[in-house]
């Protein structure tokens, strides 16, 4: 955490000196902000796709992304060291309570549970009906993911919608590291793990596992990754959060609509990835309709998450959607 403040810090003392030295002749400086994320993913593409055809750019800002693995995402962002974040509303949420500057989501980016669970290669689910399922995970050793973090809560999900108890039915390993999952089970330190894109390709292209068992895309509608500021950034800087819903909302649309250009973006975002992977990553992330089309998030949407951070017991106190979503930015951007 103090290796992240460092960075952050001298990523905004930069941007203040380049604010300060870059506008001349009457032009004024593009506006500095950093998103935090809480691991480099392919389904953030939209975001990273906004960045790198020059969309910010476009609406007068220079926005650079930071990844605070272990939930520290959030926590940047109420500290005040990120401007935003892209990560669950449920997480936010979680964050809010007591919070007296509380984060509010303002586009939608990944509207699917981007979750998917694999089996080592010599494990092989025949029957995918809920006893089959409980059948097949119990007993076993899984690559949950951090506690807390959305992969590791909707594993738990699962398990207690089959009739398992996460806590005596199973083993879960909790890394921080999303990355890790892939290790544990090529050294069978692990039965299966739950991942996304790209830990799925590689683990497959290791031989630690093969295609997913389950994909918690099925559960339809999910707000799963929406992009968040505090409150006060939305009364002091409206005009800021607007221009980056504008670019937001052209980068969603170049991924869902312009695959070719969208793959250029993934290989320079992944570039140690071989293409192979990426496409395969691509073709997963278009079958299962990973990415919002409008930018929107829907009280339903939204309620999925938060059902899961309550079945689970991660967080039981409840929630108000209009408190926690603001939609006026998107609806703007759009007349």
């Amino acid at each position: 955490m103090k290796k992240l403040k460092w960075v952050l810090s001298l990523m905004v003392a930069t941007a203040l000196f380049l604010s300060g030295c870059g506008a001349s002749g009457g032009e004024k400086a593009a506006e500095n902000i950093a998103i935090a994320e809480p691991v480099h993913l392919i389904a953030y593409l939209p975001l990273y796709a906004a960045i790198d055809k020059g969309y910010f750019k476009q609406e007068g800002l220079n926005v650079s992304v930071i990844t605070a693995t272990g939930g520290a995402h959030v926590t940047s962002v109420v500290s005040g060291e990120a401007w935003g974040v892209i990560g669950g509303p449920d997480s936010n949420q979680i964050a809010n309570s007591g919070n007296k500057d509380p984060i509010v989501s303002v586009v939608n980016v990944v509207d699917r549970a981007n979750v998917y669970l694999m089996a080592g290669s010599k494990l092989q689910l025949k029957d995918h009906s809920d006893k089959g399922i409980a059948e097949f995970l119990k007993g076993k050793t899984i690559a949950a993911g951090r506690y807390g973090g959305s992969p590791n809560l909707l594993t738990r999900w699962l398990l207690m919608k089959v009739g398992l108890n996460p806590e005596k039915d199973v083993r879960l390993e909790e890394p921080a590291d999303a990355a890790a999952v892939v290790a544990l089970v090529s050294q069978g330190k692990a039965d299966m793990a739950n991942g996304a894109e790209p830990q799925i390709t590689d683990g497959i292209k290791k031989g630690a596992w093969g295609e997913p068992f389950y994909g918690f895309p099925s559960l339809g509608d999910y707000a799963y990754s929406v992009v968040s500021v505090k409150q006060s950034t939305i009364k002091k800087e409206p005009q800021t959060v607007q221009k980056f819903v504008n670019a937001m909302l052209k980068g969603l649309k170049l991924v869902n609509e312009n695959r070719a250009e969208a793959f250029k973006v993934l290989k320079k975002e992944f570039p140690t990835t071989p293409d192979a992977s990426l496409k395969a990553a691509m073709d997963r992330a278009y079958k299962d309709q990973l990415w919002s089309k409008d930018g929107i998030i829907t009280p339903a949407a939204v309620a999925k998450p938060m059902d899961v951070v309550a079945k689970t017991g991660v967080y039981t106190k409840g929630y108000d959607f209009n408190k926690l979503v603001n939609m006026s930015f998107v609806r703007n951007a759009s007349k």
